[in-house]
């Protein structure tokens, strides 16, 4: 029986990628049945999408669905998190949250505890650690093909949707106080760092407000200004057990760079993922070996070497969604939980806290 789906939330992900994800994994093994949104012109989008489903543009009609919702997808803006996803686990529902969980760790502890409750799942963005790229990296790692892996470095910026010309959604939400590119950006990065090395113990950032007023190119909003809340630029430097470190640079303030977007360090190798390379979860890595042999040989690089058991739908996003219908039919392990999104989250949010006091941040939660 297709898994019973409904969407809190219709604007630009939704349309851009959720949407056409869900219509692309099939009926047989999802059917969207509802749709919720403030505004009902998102909410006709959605339908045009799945015209069978029921369109809502009040959240309690929508969780009263006829016929009931197995799994609600919670695209809402990153402050109304909490709330929605709150609910849903309440009626019932197992949830994917699009990132970050919450915006305390308060909220997200009580939607840990709501879920284990009622015996449901959370599933918390973003899902780079269930790309078929990062899981045959971390195989990689676990078979000792770079030999001790010590250090990750990532970097991922731009200017922020502000600039973005054909976007259909709210641009000011990004740039204002709890959000910013940490929330938006560098957490795809620090789920895919802990991913990897597990939980950090300590973050120490430095950061600040180098643009504070953005203008809009949007051609609906064009001209309009935004007063920036949130740091626009930040240095982040974690620090993990088994001599392990890891460094994160995350930024509205890049109107454009070259720089990889992620590279693993090991006393024997390495791995650089390109930003070319970088959204498509199936797409190549380059590694580098070292050869400690007498001739040394076969020392160097080996470029875009393709991706092993590539997933049927590859996108960093769209991976998670796959990743949940899995979980949910077959019983697989959740590898997106909310344990995870809440130590990313306490790594966020004490990144900004270092920025600001010029501190190291001790680091409590773990997954």
């Amino acid at each position: 029986m297709a898994i019973r789906v409904g969407i809190v939330g219709c604007g630009y992900i939704a349309q851009d990628t959720y949407l056409p994800v869900l219509a692309e994994i099939g009926a047989d093994r999802v059917k969207v049945v509802a749709a919720f949104d403030t505004a009902q012109e998102r909410v006709d989008v959605a339908l045009d999408t799945f015209p069978e489903a029921s369109g809502y543009t009040a959240y309690d009609a929508f969780l009263a669905h006829q016929g009931g919702l197995d799994l609600v997808f919670n695209l809402t803006p990153a402050p109304l998190h909490r709330e929605i996803t709150a609910r849903a686990l309440e009626a019932g529902c197992h949830v994917y949250s699009e990132k970050p969980i919450a915006a305390t760790l308060q909220e997200a502890t009580e939607l840990t505890a709501i879920t284990r409750e009622n015996g449901l799942s959370l599933f918390v963005a973003p899902s780079t650690i269930t790309t078929a790229r990062m899981l045959s990296i971390k195989d990689r790692m676990e078979n000792g093909d770079f030999g001790h892996v010590h250090t990750i470095r990532a970097h991922i910026g731009g200017m922020g949707p502000a600039i973005w010309r054909t976007y259909s959604g709210d641009p000011m939400v990004f740039y204002r106080e709890g959000v910013g590119p940490m929330v938006d950006l560098g957490v795809y990065m620090l789920h895919t760092i802990t991913g990897l090395f597990g939980p950090a113990t300590r973050v120490q950032a430095i950061g600040g407000i180098v643009y504070p007023e953005r203008t809009i190119l949007i051609e609906r909003m064009y001209g309009e200004k935004i007063t920036v809340e949130a740091p626009d630029v930040l240095s982040v430097n974690l620090t993990f057990e088994g001599r392990r470190f890891a460094h994160l640079f995350t930024s509205y303030a890049v109107p454009a760079s070259k720089a990889p977007f992620f590279e693993l360090y090991g006393t024997m190798g390495a791995a650089s993922i390109a930003g070319r390379q970088w959204y498509d979860g199936n797409s190549t890595t380059d590694f580098y070996f070292r050869d400690e042999s007498a001739s040394g040989k076969s020392e160097g690089w080996q470029e875009d070497v393709a991706t092993p058991n590539p997933l049927p739908i590859g996108g960093i996003l769209e991976s998670g969604i796959l990743h949940a219908v899995d979980a949910l039919e077959n019983g697989t392990p959740n590898a997106l939980t909310p344990e995870h999104a809440t130590h990313v989250l306490e790594i966020m949010n004490g990144a900004v806290a270092s920025a600001e006091s010029g501190r190291p941040v001790d680091l409590t939660t773990t997954f």
